[in-house]
């Protein structure tokens, strides 16, 4: 937390006046967007969709570096995505480009010589060309194949030079054409997870299998086995699950014998029953979930059951796996 600066009250109030007036001449810019869309936006989602290869976003400093996270959120929203950096691209990265691809140029003048040069040259070798921009009349709209307006914006500094407002539009614009291609393709929660898999999302997403004890770790005794050997077989599975999977001559699954089993058994006064047959003392429907199935599906099992294990099966109900709700605290960010 930084230490209150001090100064006048008439001092504070200005500077957060003058604050104020970037917010808005930033947010003005924003929504001045809504009554620059047209056709042209559609024929931008148009070519983005139809791209074989992938959308090179370019832009020369500040417009650069908007530009960079426009391509990542493409990229992380299903639309294989690169940032060229239009004097690199001069200099021999327009190797990067390939005629399946769609450049999207970034330039509020539209006159950025660097752009400007790559722009024809991407062109020459067959990629598409979307230009984005305050000047519909500029050099780089004239080059561009289809043209998305940012409007004249009046740039939030005070000297009226800095890029602030425009760069703000820019963003805005990249996020509507992200937004809206993600629509158009179905990109769906999974396909996020998917791109996203450190991300706290794709860990509740991935499916069970990546994190379901399996092989040496999955407890597995036979039905009609002492409740003395089914301890001694979760005592000796690497991890020491709280449970053990019941399975029948076939390998299907037919009950669970956990920890609380054995609470119970030792609280009703049967712990000499250790040499009973399991059966007598199993779950005999224990919730199961599928492997293919995401975590957080496993998660509502768990909390909705209250229970600490639930058996992974197959779709002829052999289990592969077990699912320890320790397995999930571990996958926590």
């Amino acid at each position: 937390m930084c230490r209150a600066l001090e100064g006048s009250s008439e001092s504070t109030r200005e500077r957060l006046a003058r604050a104020a007036e970037v917010i808005q001449s930033e947010a003005r810019a924003i929504s001045d967007l809504e009554g620059l869309l047209e056709e042209t936006f559609s024929r931008a989602v148009d070519m983005t969709l139809a791209c074989g290869g992938l959308v090179v976003v370019t832009g020369m400093g500040k417009a650069g570096l908007v530009g960079q996270k426009i391509s990542a959120t493409l990229a992380s929203t299903g639309t294989p995505s690169l940032f060229l950096h239009p004097a690199e691209a001069l200099h021999g990265d327009l190797g990067r480009v390939r005629e399946a691809d769609v450049l999207l140029a970034l330039s509020n003048s539209g006159e950025t010589a660097e752009v400007n040069a790559t722009v024809p040259s991407a062109t020459r070798i067959g990629a598409g060309v979307i230009a984005m921009t305050g000047r519909t009349d500029s050099t780089m709209a004239k080059l561009a194949d289809c043209v998305l307006d940012i409007g004249r914006v009046e740039e939030a500094c005070p000297l009226r030079l800095a890029p602030t407002a425009s760069t703000s539009a820019m963003l805005a614009l990249g996020d509507a054409l992200a937004m809206v291609v993600l629509s158009e393709r179905g990109f769906d929660r999974e396909d996020y997870a998917r791109y996203h898999p450190a991300g706290n999302l794709g860990r509740r997403l991935m499916p069970v299998s990546e994190v379901m004890r399996k092989d040496a770790e999955l407890p597995l005794v036979n039905r009609g086995a002492a409740v003395r050997e089914v301890l001694i077989t979760m005592s000796n599975t690497p991890g020491r699950p709280g449970a053990a999977l019941v399975v029948d001559p076939e390998g299907l699954l037919v009950g669970i014998f956990t920890d609380g089993n054995l609470r119970r058994m030792l609280e009703s006064g049967q712990a000499g029953h250790l040499d009973a047959v399991v059966d007598e003392f199993m779950g005999h429907d224990p919730k199961t979930i599928g492997p293919d199935e995401p975590v957080e599906s496993a998660q509502r099992v768990l909390q909705a059951h209250r229970v600490d294990q639930i058996p992974v099966i197959d779709g002829r109900g052999r289990p592969v796996g077990l699912l320890d709700v320790q397995d999930l605290l571990d996958i926590r960010p």
